[in-house]
């Protein structure tokens, strides 16, 4: 490891800043892919956990994709008029609703995922495999100890 005088200013900057930086620079390059399936970041997000977790409680969409009960309900509601996704009431009680991805977010998310894997790939395509291996484990860990 250099010291701080031979280091990159990027390299000198605090992680959670870098990691800020890498997430806008990707969020972006991906945004541009997406536009063209009529979806966003946090769209295509929420289609992905809803395939994962049919039947997810807004609570925990808002959990898994970061944002809060709030945010996580409008962005439901919005992939609702877009016809992505359907929301009911969860049958052992009643104030709790389950959201499941509906027939259209299927296919939509059929179409846009190929369009993020490419870019995705592109982005990557100077990594070597292990350090893909090693960032994705990297990221998994920050977000485990995160929530601790």
């Amino acid at each position: 490891m250099g010291n701080a005088a031979s280091e990159t200013p990027e390299a000198q900057l605090c992680l959670s800043f870098l990691v800020r930086q890498a997430w806008l620079s990707m969020r972006s390059s991906v945004d541009v892919v997406l536009e063209e399936h009529r979806l966003s970041v946090a769209q295509y997000a929420a289609l992905l956990v809803l395939e994962d977790n049919p039947g997810i409680s807004l609570s925990e969409v808002a959990r898994v994709v970061a944002s809060t009960r709030q945010a996580a309900t409008e962005l439901v509601a919005g992939l609702e008029r877009e016809g992505l996704a359907e929301r009911h009431r969860h049958p052992e009680n009643r104030r709790t609703h389950q959201v499941f991805l509906s027939e259209v977010g299927k296919q939509r998310l059929a179409l846009a995922r190929p369009a993020v894997q490419a870019r995705e790939r592109l982005l990557e395509e100077n990594l070597t495999q292990g350090q893909k291996d090693a960032a994705r484990a990297w990221l998994a860990h920050m977000v485990t100890a995160s929530e601790a």
